[in-house]
């Protein structure tokens, strides 16, 4: 036992162990990263790719119905005509109807191949320039710092230019056709370089405009300073952000999203009606045929579309309720965070709920007499 005043003595194996201990606590680098918050800036980080794969699986459900786009595709038909004449002469392109859709374009020349001397070309759902204007929202929108308002502003002005662009690349088509064709009178293969332009815009012209667009306003809206320093943007009245705390509710809206999506692709992909009805539809666009067995398998494509497409949508909206969360700041301009909420919940369980939860002192016999 120790005596009253006295102080126990380390041996000399504790205090070489001390040593070690001290040495190691002292030799670590206090901007070195633990692991665990090397995962956080990975998935914080992730977000942007993981947002851009369920864009394009949402752009692959609004895209797969015929003309699910319609009035943006009618609009840039109408444009593409109405320039294409404007600046080539009167007559050098015709408007016409596509499955119902104006948005079929004849380019008119006497060089061009065939016996009409025209080009029959259509706009269709992904030559409207909407997978282009999601991809850019996406960046956008996922960029950290940037006030939401100036965030909105930025998107409705960067999918203007897009679709100005997109109207640039449909008037391009013309006057290489007529360059190539002139030199090699009603011969096919004078078509190719204007296929060729087309293919180059998609496969990566228009990714590297959209990430240069990206790049240039990330610099203009000071995005590096605000990235590493959001506390610098101003004060927003709300924000959007994925659940942090989740419920039973929230997690079966999880589940009947999932359930309603998958069955929504399952009815397009599996259906052997359905994919009948595709493969006969592809045949008649393909032969520009307009048969009863044509029309039918429209009617049979449209319904399968839009079976899938009701469900996916009602799987979307209980996705977004059960796993976003609408946040707003708190008097003092913070924002709400996980680690507050840990907090107030360790708070309430410690609150006593009875008056038998509390702590109580004295003897069992003194306690017996105060309770009565």
């Amino acid at each position: 036992m120790l005596k009253s005043g006295a102080c126990p003595q380390l041996d000399e194996e504790g205090r070489t162990a001390l040593s070690m201990v001290s040495t190691a606590t002292s030799s670590r680098n206090p901007d070195d990263m633990e692991w665990s918050e090397v995962a956080q800036l990975g998935l914080r980080y992730a977000r942007i790719p993981l947002a851009l794969l369920c864009v394009e699986a949402f752009y692959w459900f609004i895209t797969m119905p015929s003309d699910t786009l319609g009035p943006i595709q009618v609009s840039e038909a109408w444009l593409w005509n109405e320039l294409t004449n404007l600046i080539f002469g009167e007559g050098a392109s015709t408007l016409s109807t596509h499955n119902g859709w104006l948005t079929r374009i004849e380019l008119n020349h006497v060089d061009f191949p065939g016996s009409f001397d025209h080009v029959a070309l259509y706009v269709s759902d992904e030559c409207a320039g909407v997978h282009e204007m999601i991809f850019l929202s996406t960046l956008v929108a996922m960029t950290e710092g940037v006030p939401q308002k100036v965030k909105v502003r930025s998107i409705l002005v960067m999918c203007s230019i897009v679709y100005v662009l997109n109207i640039v690349r449909l008037l391009v088509f013309y006057p290489i056709a007529v360059q190539e064709c002139t030199a090699m009178p009603n011969d096919a293969s004078c078509l190719v370089p204007m296929w060729e332009w087309h293919t180059a815009v998609y496969e990566w012209g228009f990714l590297v405009v959209l990430v240069g667009m990206w790049l240039v306003w990330f610099w203009r809206v000071g995005g590096p300073a605000r990235t590493l320093d959001a506390s610098s943007a101003p004060a927003e009245a709300w924000r959007l952000r994925m659940r942090t705390t989740w419920s039973t509710q929230h997690v079966s809206l999880i589940v009947v999203a999932l359930v309603l999506i998958v069955g929504g692709a399952y009815n397009v992909t599996n259906n052997e009606e359905a994919n009948e009805a595709k493969s006969t539809l592809d045949t008649c666009q393909f032969l520009d045929l307009a048969t009863s067995e044509c029309t039918q398998a429209q009617k049979d494509w449209d319904k399968a579309i839009g079976s899938a497409w009701s469900l996916a949508a009602v799987g979307l909206l209980a996705g977004v309720i059960g796993g976003v969360e609408l946040q707003r700041p708190d008097e003092d301009g913070t924002w709400p965070s996980k680690s507050k909420k840990k907090e107030s919940l360790t708070i309430e369980d410690n609150k006593p709920t009875s008056r038998h939860a509390k702590n109580r002192k004295g003897s069992w016999k003194s306690r017996t007499s105060e309770e009565e």
